[in-house]
């Protein structure tokens, strides 16, 4: 049987080259103002677009260097070099004091910003957590444990910043506030939510919110999350509603989309028909429960193993696990298991589920896997070690499990972040 892993990496790997700042960022930023450049950057990809906005405006356009400054906060491990703009490695998905100092200096970088000055905001998926700025009432503890519980609800990204928005002094809208005295606030992203919301990027901390404190209390309700009393308050404030459409902050406001999950996923669909196989290509926006979804696509691949068809069958979007053991993991950990389980005792067919951030849950690590693959190996070490996913689900420990089988996909950090991508090909 042909070893498919070769094939699965490079299709997972075009998938993070499509969307990483080096190529998407220049040709959306914009001339030189006749102020400074004020950078503000935040999410798993900060600190190479940060890197990136330096090469244009220093080098390309020869802007002064004293005319740019800027606060990049992005993940443990994922900074790069930079000359100018001031990298900040902090929490994800837990938010610490790092990410909390650098909100606060992002903040007031952003309150003195003049009227002949670029507000230019770069944003990437992992800026909620990196951004933490509590409002008033809420201690850091106490927004730590609202991140946590939110973590282990099984709640979807989107939920989950609707609740993040309304606790926050940055998120919302906010920092488009802040910075509402600058000539022109542009944000360019790079998405890493389903359907490509501009509020749910990081947030959306310059951009209207169209959410409520009723939606985010409706949340907290619907997954019952163990919450402190001042949370409650604070969720009951009508001075921490987020800023809505007509706010004055965003007169002079521009949004961009530079990156999308779509982007990244047609150039693995790309890549697996150039390869040779007959695609099915499932969307870039799926959501749900990893281990269900991965029984839909199991099916799938069974079906088309049965019909003696040539096929790789791609998505995006991003999973949730609803957390009801102790082990270690994520969403395309245990996606992976759960088909490792599902397809055990069936040759031909290979897949690969993984993070283009480079990071799948874990504890926040550069070295955390960003997901796992599977094949006719993994099987076999299956058999021979006497391993029983099901059990590694039940306790969702998909780290330990693939460890053990040797499986995990580790590239490190990425410096991009579009959601997921899931491969598998049937030979």
């Amino acid at each position: 049987m042909t070893d498919r892993r070769p094939l699965l990496r490079a299709l997972y790997d075009a998938a993070v080259a499509a969307a990483h700042p080096n190529v998407v960022l220049a040709p959306h930023l914009r001339p030189t103002p006749r102020g400074r450049v004020i950078c503000l950057a935040a999410g798993k990809g900060a600190g190479a677009m940060a890197a990136a906005a330096e090469r244009h405006y220093l080098d390309a356009l020869g802007l002064a260097p004293e005319r740019l400054v800027g606060i990049a906060t992005t993940r443990h491990g994922y900074g790069v070099p930079t000359r100018r703009i001031r990298v900040v490695e902090a929490g994800h998905p837990v938010p610490d004091e790092a990410g909390l100092k650098g909100a606060a200096d992002t903040l007031a970088l952003a309150g003195e910003a003049g009227p002949d000055d670029l507000l230019l905001v770069l944003l990437t998926g992992g800026g909620s957590a990196n951004w933490i700025a509590p409002v008033e009432g809420i201690s850091f503890a106490q927004k730590q444990a609202v991140n946590k519980a939110l973590l282990r609800s099984g709640a979807p990204i989107g939920e989950m910043n609707v609740v993040r928005k309304h606790l926050s002094r940055i998120k919302g809208g906010r920092l488009a506030r802040a910075g509402r005295n600058a000539a022109e606030i542009v944000t360019l992203a790079i998405s890493d939510v389903p359907h490509d919301d501009p509020s749910a990027i990081a947030s959306g901390p310059t951009v209207p919110d169209p959410t409520t404190l009723a939606d985010a209390r409706a949340i907290v309700a619907k997954y019952k999350l163990d919450i402190d009393d001042a949370v409650r308050r604070a969720l009951d404030e009508p001075a921490n509603e987020s800023a809505k459409p007509d706010d004055a902050a965003f007169a002079r406001a521009s949004f961009e989309l530079i990156a999308r999950p779509k982007q990244s996923l047609d150039a693995a669909v790309k890549l697996a028909h150039e390869s040779g196989y007959e695609t099915i290509d499932l969307g870039a926006d799926l959501e749900g429960e990893a281990r269900e979804v991965a029984a839909d696509h199991a099916r799938l691949a069974l079906q088309a193993r049965a019909q003696g068809k040539r096929v790789a069958i791609l998505s995006g979007g991003e999973l949730t696990v609803t957390v009801r053991g102790n082990g270690r993991g994520g969403p395309n950990q245990e996606y992976a298991l759960a088909l490792a389980s599902l397809l055990k005792d069936t040759v031909g067919i290979a897949a690969l589920a993984g993070d283009t951030d480079g990071a799948d849950g874990g504890a926040g690590h550069p070295t955390d896997p960003a997901g796992a693959l599977i094949d006719a190996a993994t099987f076999a070490k299956m058999k021979a070690l006497g391993l029983e996913p099901q059990a590694y689900l039940d306790n969702n420990d998909a780290t330990t499990f693939f460890e053990a089988t040797a499986d995990l996909l580790q590239p490190g950090p990425t410096l991009t972040n579009v959601n997921d991508i899931r491969v598998i090909l049937v030979d």
